[in-house]
Parts: structure tokens; C-alpha cells; sequence
């Protein structure tokens, strides 16, 4: 019995893209092309595997999935331009870069009339994940496109999730993004009140990695279906409840702290004004 290959195309070998690429060039039942206008990471990849096209349009050419990941809108569709020049007919063109949330559905129906398939589907986890492949892919996009990609995008992640049609793979990870630089940002409010007490702030980073890896970090409250109030005979009640008596007790700590200290923290100000309205009580 023979295992069908599946040709897969990869451009933008930047920090991410490329041990994405190199995840690929390692995976089973795949055949790798790959394209950079940089010369030193298509050698690496040309080492682990990959065959290395000379430009865009010849690798869309020899391509069944063709990925992307570079650095912004107008480079995605400068690729996606060149590639449609060469694209065979039901090639799936998957858009791994993060872009604005009108730029895939507007990137499938310029595709669609060369008959190419696209999907929109950007990853969580960074250089870090890329490397090891345990990536989260956000996918947005028609069944069969996904189907057709799932095998390279599994060599590139462990989370595949399809998030409904074109387009939601990138809403999801702009959801996901609010939250992770919002939280950098109370991150910094939390070292400049920690500095101003005199703490260790190395210390206090290492506490809250350590702590979030219990405990999951802000994800610990994303179980429900809907952001809608919460019923008080609902399970979620108590426990968020719970969670608002904790919360705006030592939010109220916190922000008393940071007024004898002169430190500003508008982001736990905030915090302290909505978390329970923001959990549903």
C-alpha cells in the first residue's frame, strides 16, 4: 500500500515562518518547496529537505498547499498575486500571517476566480512553539480546503482548530491577542508597583509563570458558551462569585498600595470597576 505525498509550498522563512518550514521539511507524507527573497534560510531548509523555487509563481506551480507567513497585508497579497500567475486549479492558499479582519474573505474571492482555494489561518504560541510544532492554527475556510491542508498544517501544530468560514480564523486570533497584550500591559503595571515596593521583579516574573501554569492565567475563566449575565441557580454563579469576592478584594489592595506608593495603574483601576459585570454577575 502506498501513501499518497502531499506538495507543499512554504514563503517567509522570518522567525516563525521558518521553523514552521523546517516542522514541514520533517513531517511524513509531505514534499516541501520552499521560497524567501533571503538567501540564508533557504539553505537551511534546502539541508533539512526542501526543495528551494526561485520565485513565488514557480513554487504555487509545483504546490497542492501553498503557506504563507509574512510580515503584513500588502505582502500577502503581492504573494498571493505572483502565485495565482502559475496556481493549479483547487490549490489551497493558507494565510498564516495575521492580517485585517476584511482581508481574507476579500483575498478568497480574488483567489476563488483562478480557482484557488484560501484559507485564513493564523498561529499562537511564537518562535517557541514554531520550533517544537506545537503551534495553536487558527482556520478559517471551507471544509475541503481544510481537509486538503489538515496534513501539513498537523506537522506545524499540535492545536489544529477550525473556526468556521473565511476569515473567523483571524477574528479568533485577534480575540486571542486582546487578551495577550492587554495582559502585558498589567503586567506592567504590576512590575512598576512591585519596583516601587522594593520587590525583586525577576522574582515576581518567575511566580507568575509558575503560577499560570497551574492554574491556566486568564484562560481559567474561559469555559462558558456565552459572555451573556449568568443565571444566579447557573453553576457558573458560585464560582465566579467566588472569583469577584477574591478579585475586587485584592484589586482594592492593590490600587490602595499603588496611591500610598504614587504609582499609576489605570488598567486594575478598570479591573476593579468590571470584573464582575465583565463575569457575568
Amino acid at each position: 500500500m502506498t501513501t499518497s505525498t502531499t506538495q507543499v509550498g512554504f514563503v517567509g522563512l522570518g522567525s516563525i515562518g521558518k521553523p514552521m518550514a523546517l516542522r514541514l521539511a520533517a513531517g511524513e507524507a509531505l514534499d516541501v518547496h520552499v521560497y524567501d527573497v533571503a538567501t540564508g534560510p533557504l539553505a537551511e531548509l534546502e539541508a533539512a529537505g526542501a526543495k528551494v523555487g526561485g520565485s513565488v509563481a514557480e513554487v504555487a506551480a509545483a504546490v497542492d498547499v501553498l503557506c504563507v507567513m509574512v510580515r503584513d497585508d500588502d505582502q500577502v497579497r503581492a504573494v498571493l498575486d505572483e502565485a495565482l500567475t502559475t496556481a493549479r486549479e483547487g490549490m489551497v492558499f493558507v494565510v498564516h500571517s495575521t492580517v485585517a479582519p476584511g482581508t481574507p474573505s476579500e483575498l478568497a474571492d480574488l483567489a476563488a476566480r483562478s480557482g484557488v482555494r484560501l484559507l485564513d489561518a493564523p498561529v499562537s504560541g511564537g518562535p517557541m512553539g514554531a520550533a517544537d510544532g506545537t503551534l495553536a492554527i487558527l482556520v478559517g475556510g471551507e471544509d475541503e480546503a481544510f481537509a486538503a491542508a489538515r496534513p501539513a498544517l498537523e506537522a506545524m501544530g499540535t492545536k489544529v482548530v477550525h473556526t468556521g468560514p473565511v476569515g473567523s480564523g483571524t477574528r479568533f486570533k485577534l480575540a486571542r491577542n486582546l487578551m495577550h497584550f492587554v495582559s502585558f500591559t498589567a503586567a506592567t503595571e504590576a512590575q512598576r508597583l512591585a519596583e516601587a515596593a522594593g520587590l525583586d521583579l525577576k522574582a515576581l516574573g518567575d511566580v507568575v509563570r509558575h503560577t499560570d501554569a497551574i492554574t491556566g492565567g486568564p484562560g481559567a475563566i474561559m469555559h462558558r458558551e456565552t459572555a451573556a449575565p449568568i443565571a444566579p441557580d447557573d453553576f457558573w454563579h458560585g464560582v465566579f462569585s467566588h472569583v469577584v469576592a477574591l478579585g475586587e478584594k485584592d484589586l482594592g489592595f492593590a490600587v490602595a498600595l499603588a496611591d500610598e506608593l504614587g504609582v499609576e495603574v489605570p488598567l486594575a483601576r478598570l479591573a476593579e470597576q468590571r470584573l464582575r459585570k465583565g463575569l457575568g454577575l
